[in-house]
């Protein structure tokens, strides 16, 4: 690849996310007063955190038993309101319990 073509792609990235971000703002210059629209907005960072990540949660580890040990071991803690560290660590000890069993196994 030549830099010519790196500058190139990097000016038409650089253009299309700025393009994203301000069409929105050009096109919506009065607040929104839409309940539907309102309440879709709301809910879109939740919808796209729980796509991102619950993939990435099932290839994270060796196996998907392991994976989904440390899944219902982070949702029981979460539900609970526990810290978002306590969550993690738990369900990270819940992982590497459930892999040393298996590996015993």
């Amino acid at each position: 690849m030549t830099t010519g073509t790196l500058i190139g792609y990097i000016v038409v990235m650089a253009g299309v996310t700025y393009a994203i971000r301000v069409i929105p703002l050009v096109l919506c210059q009065r607040q929104i007063t839409n309940v539907f629209v309102r309440s879709f907005l709301y809910y879109i960072p939740y919808a796209v955190l729980g796509a991102m990540t619950i993939p990435a949660i099932f290839y994270a580890t060796s196996n998907m038993v392991s994976a989904t040990v440390g899944l219902i071991a982070a949702v029981i803690l979460s539900w609970q309101r526990r810290s978002l560290i306590t969550v993690a660590v738990f369900a990270c000890v819940a992982v590497l319990i459930t892999e040393w069993i298996q590996a015993l196994i």
